[in-house]
């Protein structure tokens, strides 16, 4: 079990490291985008468009990370949390309807942080 969460650490903090690293990537290009309309004083609605095309792309790259992130994680918990539960049940078949219930509450916290996350995500794409 040490051994799985600290894979999953790890690859966590992979993660952390390339999207820390793509963000120059992003500002790099918002100069760019800034430079354009400074330059062209007669074709603004076409710069604007274009603006505006780059921004419905980032939302739509968060929002997917968000809930991609959020269902990754609930799964995860919810996996370990099954396991933990069946392995008690397991071990004491009387505490059966307790364990049951417990992981029942739990699973359905999990799944409202899930939709949450995904919520969060329909609000950045639309209202943002």
């Amino acid at each position: 079990m040490k051994k799985v969460m600290s894979r999953v650490f790890a690859a966590m903090m992979m993660l952390m490291v390339c999207m820390a690293l793509a963000a120059p990537v992003y500002a790099t290009e918002k100069e760019e985008t800034t430079n354009t309309e400074a330059a062209v004083n007669e074709g603004t609605e076409a710069v604007t468009i274009e603006a505006a095309d780059n921004s419905t792309g980032a939302k739509a790259i968060g929002a997917a990370l968000a809930v991609g992130i959020a269902a990754a994680a609930g799964a995860i918990g919810m996996g370990i949390a099954i396991g933990k539960s069946v392995e008690g049940i397991s071990r004491q078949p009387e505490a059966e309807g307790k364990i049951r219930t417990s992981l029942m509450l739990g699973l359905v916290f999990i799944e409202t942080a899930i939709i949450y996350a995904l919520i969060v995500g329909i609000l950045i794409i639309f209202v943002l």
